[in-house]
């Protein structure tokens, strides 16, 4: 055994720690019970007591010594890393954050609300008429008797009845009759909400749907009322003066009734999907409240008269983000409602 040499191997091992794992190996090879030091004391027993006596004292004060340097190194290397820790957990104020995504309004509960505020200003109140309706009020009270093609397939597509004979409604004029049993005129409101028709998917129709009606009941309306109306709203929801043109048509629950077309805006009258390369896009049907209508939602026919249109909040959503497919507002891709 070299004592000495061995006290200059532990000084200079000592001497290289950097870390609390160093350290932690340093004491199991020279300060644990199997480590080197604690060896010596087992080769004390072949020389003499004297000099085990001497020997051993040596020992026990430069292990004591070493004990005492690792300790203090100890609580040194902790202190460090600890300072190290808080330095990288610091958080830096002025240093940017990440942006956190929120979510927002889907485009067509967008427009939905913009069309409301649009007819509000115009003096209409906003209501809702059940999705789940009855045949009298989605069929009967609208002057569309038994048999009629329309209980089978309304301009746009089939009616989707349910197990309780019951049926989802296929336009929003079915609230018609329900708010002129409720309200005493004048009558202004606007009655927005889904619908659904097992209609052929394109790239214009869909099976669920929203739309927009607007009803108004007084002593004095005409179809100047109607035009004034519709084309103040399609001003106000495009921002500028919009092409229109009106068709004559045939609607059971008005009369005279009439298409209303608008230039398309997804590709300005030059033809595209969304208008089927006609050039113009069918936003809305309206006309003069048919007198049996009025009758049948408890109203003097011979006082009262009205106006009513229906539009669909898709194409409309179509037109004012120039998309020319109504498939995407249902398809649930991210990519593309991120975009609103």
């Amino acid at each position: 055994m070299n004592f000495e040499e061995l006290k200059e191997t532990i000084k200079k091992d000592l001497e290289k720690i950097q870390d609390s794992n160093q350290l932690r190996e340093f004491s199991s090879v020279y300060l644990g019970k199997k480590g080197k030091i604690r060896n010596l004391f087992l080769e004390l027993k072949g020389i003499s007591l004297e000099q085990r006596k001497v020997l051993g004292k040596e020992i026990n004060e430069f292990a004591a010594l070493i004990q005492t340097e690792a300790q203090n190194l100890e609580k040194t290397l902790k202190e460090k890393e600890q300072e190290y820790k808080e330095k990288q957990n610091k958080l830096d104020l002025d240093f940017p954050g990440e942006k956190i995504e929120t979510g927002h309004l889907h485009p067509l509960s967008t427009i939905r609300r913009e069309i409301e505020q649009i007819f509000q200003l115009m003096g209409f109140a906003v209501v809702e008429g059940p999705e789940i309706e009855d045949e009298w009020h989605n069929f009967d009270s609208l002057n569309i008797p038994e048999g009629h093609p329309a209980r089978d397939a309304l301009s746009l597509g089939k009616t989707l009845y349910l197990e309780t004979n019951e049926i989802l409604r296929s336009h929003t004029s079915a609230a018609q009759t329900r708010f002129m049993e409720k309200i005493n005129p004048p009558i202004r409101i606007v009655i927005p909400g889904r619908t659904y028709r097992s209609d052929k998917v394109d790239a214009s129709h869909e099976v669920n749907f929203y739309q927009i009606e607007g009803l108004m009941i007084d002593e004095n309306v005409s179809v100047a009322n109607l035009k004034a109306i519709l084309q103040r709203f399609l001003k106000e929801f495009f921002r500028e003066d919009v092409k229109i043109r009106l068709r004559p048509s045939y609607f059971p629950f008005t009369e005279p009734s009439f298409e209303i077309d608008m230039n398309c805006a997804v590709c300005n009258g030059k033809g595209c999907g969304a208008c089927k390369k006609t050039g113009w896009v069918e936003i809305l049907g309206g006309g003069m409240v048919h007198p049996k209508v009025i009758e049948n939602g408890g109203l003097d026919q011979n006082k009262y008269k009205g106006l009513a249109f229906g539009m669909s909040i898709d194409r409309l959503t179509m037109m004012k983000y120039k998309i020319n497919d109504i498939r995407w507002f249902h398809s649930g891709n991210l990519k593309f409602l991120k975009q609103f």
